[in-house]
């Protein structure tokens, strides 16, 4: 299992992807991993990403001095990181390339270690730093619905991570992709430049509506209302599911997964992005959100009900204090 970590413009705009980096030495991530600061902060990064100062906090320390040893984990291709606003977050990097195994190898000895009372600490310490800035961040918008759902999760932020992930297949192009709960389909254009054929599902016709206006003029998507159960009893199936943001406003979101896992064909991948757990209960009244979020361990468990194996997780964690997962899951 590969565990990673890694601001909304407009929805319509054109996702743009970072160039990718030339592949690391093998001199540099062996030197990296060869540093107990450096396998600590990569043990940290394993389900949070976080600025620098935040990084600070949780190993008290200047700067100056985190600042180097961040650098030499990017340029080992451990870490990636992204800038929002005047802040530069760090997370773990998707495994890829010639040393990919390597790589994998050392997250995966690296997450049997549990945490220090040291780290655990500072995380908590940045955790509640991070409640009183949302506070702080959504005073004064509550009664702004669309704006507030933004400013939760951006869309391009899960968006191009979702699509990453499908990107790493080893399939391309994919027969069958299926949306769930598509929204406005500000996504449908870059599902079908990777599939044969979309399968845009949404329970609210009004949504659709505005999904056909946005995608409709594409062939090879098919626009259903209606429920995951409803689409698995017309016997649709999918190489790729995705589930954007869909989870914390259904009733039943352990059935949502079981119904996805059921319509992927063997060997299958469902792409779940989510909030993580929070406590910002007003969004439930400006949002309509009916879960405030889900632990990464509650979907993972959820899935390996319906027969799912994790393969990959990304946390994006948001200015605003709100935590976003991506979580890439394949059928066993």
């Amino acid at each position: 299992m590969l565990i990673v970590c890694a601001p909304m413009k407009s929805a319509a705009q054109i996702i743009h992807f970072a160039d990718k980096q030339s592949v690391a030495p093998l001199g540099s991530l062996l030197r990296a991993a060869g540093d107990d600061l450096r396998l600590r902060i990569l043990r940290v990064l394993a389900q949070d990403s976080f600025s620098v100062s935040e990084l600070c906090i949780i190993f008290d320390l200047r700067q100056s001095a985190l600042s180097h040893h961040l650098k030499i984990l990017i340029d080992a291709g451990l870490l990636d990181r992204r800038k929002e606003g005047t802040a530069v977050f760090y997370h773990r990097a998707l495994t890829t390339g010639p040393h990919q195994a390597l790589q994998e190898q050392i997250f995966t000895h690296l997450d049997a270690e549990p945490l220090s009372i040291e780290s655990t600490e500072g995380i908590a310490r940045v955790q509640q730093q991070r409640e009183q800035n949302s506070q702080v961040f959504f005073k004064g918008n509550v009664t702004r619905f669309r704006a507030q759902q933004e400013l939760i999760a951006p869309w391009a932020d899960y968006s191009e991570m979702s699509l990453q992930l499908i990107d790493r297949l080893d399939s391309s192009p994919l027969g069958t992709i299926a949306e769930i709960g598509v929204g406005e389909g500000w996504l449908l254009p870059h599902l079908h430049e990777r599939a044969s054929r979309v399968i845009a599902l949404d329970l609210s016709e009004e949504m659709l509506s505005l999904a056909r206006n946005h995608a409709g003029h594409l062939a090879g998507i098919e626009f259903v209302q209606g429920s995951t159960d409803a689409l698995l009893a017309s016997g649709a199936a999918a190489d790729a599911v995705i589930a954007n943001m869909v989870l914390h406003h259904a009733p039943n979101p352990r059935g949502i997964l079981a119904d996805a896992a059921n319509l992927l064909t063997p060997s299958g991948t469902l792409i779940v992005s989510e909030l993580c757990a929070h406590d910002q209960a007003w969004a439930r009244e400006h949002c309509g959100d009916l879960w405030l979020g889900f632990m990464p361990d509650e979907l993972a468990e959820w899935a390996a009900e319906a027969g799912l194996r994790l393969e990959a997780s990304v946390f994006l964690a948001q200015r605003n204090g709100f935590q976003i997962q991506v979580q890439h899951f394949q059928r066993c």
